[in-house]
């Protein structure tokens, strides 16, 4: 099998590595990382060093490179950009995509699967959900900092059966995989905590655990909740009764001093990944009558603090 990763940052390179350790230098499966600048120099002159708490590894892909003209057509490809850049990548692995190519895509939003079906004529598009903290430490070095990582994948609904060999071939690569028919529902679970999160910290520039410890704080991150659960659920997504409750018990478990990637993005100035959150809730509620204020309030702020 031919496998390709776009995008090697923290979750390409997390996923991407372990897969480039188990099958990078054998003949059964071949492992391409679609990567380019300082990151892919160092790849292609050293290889690539995966840092998890369980220890340290060097691995090497099969082919390291950011021409994908050059990496002919591929079984299995795994998008892992930011979603900023999803069409952009999606365009350029074009022509390696066959009628049979399953892609899965690696990233938070909840509308990423449509977006590559309105891009690729070809290939077969599931649903993906990873739970994963990691992040490119310095060139050519991926440090994972959470302790486990975890992949759902599978496509809306149907058999399942045709893409076992793809979970047993993550299986093997010692990635932590479900293959499952309600992977939306999967999407959604992960979605209506990290986007009212994300929201919350990026707008008041606090932790997790100053959030939960201010009562204002606390109640805007529980009204973000409640409108996510009205668009899924409007989505025809049938989340768990006690949701809300459960997201914010989740958010209570972290560390006290977490913050979301799309505050850390707002603190340094970079682009953020707020269209694929609190903007696709704004954007949602619109087309289907639904009327989400926070979240109205929290686009307008953080767009125009971004802008001015």
């Amino acid at each position: 099998m031919r496998i390709a990763v776009i995008g090697i940052g923290g979750v390409g390179g997390s996923f991407g590595g372990k897969l480039a350790s188990r099958y990078g230098a054998t003949q059964d499966h071949e492992v391409v990382f679609i990567v380019r600048g300082e990151h892919l120099k160092a790849i292609k002159r050293k290889g690539m060093t995966l840092i998890t708490p369980a220890g340290e590894s060097l691995v090497r892909p099969s082919l390291a490179t950011d021409n994908p003209a050059e990496a002919g057509t591929f079984d299995l490809v795994l998008f892992a950009v930011k979603s900023y850049g999803l069409e952009q990548a999606a365009r350029m692995v074009i022509d390696n995509i066959k009628d049979d190519t399953v892609i899965i895509p690696l990233l938070n939003g909840v509308d990423i699967t449509e977006r590559l079906q309105g891009i690729l004529p070809r290939g077969i598009c599931l649903y993906g959900t990873v739970y994963v903290s990691a992040f490119i430490e310095a060139p050519g070095v991926i440090r994972q900092v959470s302790p486990a990582s975890r992949l759902i994948f599978g496509p809306d609904g149907g058999s399942i059966d045709r893409f076992r060999p793809i979970d047993a071939l993550f299986q093997e690569a010692g990635i932590v995989s479900e293959l499952t028919p309600s992977s939306q529902l999967a999407l959604w679970t992960k979605f209506i905590f990290i986007c009212p999160a994300a929201g919350v910290t990026s707008l008041l520039q606090k932790p997790f655990g100053e959030v939960m410890d201010d009562s204002e704080a606390r109640d805007l991150l529980f009204g973000l909740i409640g409108e996510v659960e009205q668009i899924a659920r409007a989505r025809g997504i049938e989340l768990p009764g006690d949701i809300v409750p459960a997201t914010l018990t989740k958010v209570k478990q972290f560390p006290y001093e977490t913050k979301t990637s799309m505050q850390l993005d707002f603190e340094k100035g970079r682009e953020t990944e707020i269209d694929i959150f609190t903007g696709y809730i704004v954007r949602t509620g619109q087309e289907l009558g639904i009327k989400t204020p926070l979240h109205d309030r929290v686009y307008k702020t953080l767009t125009g603090a971004a802008n001015s």
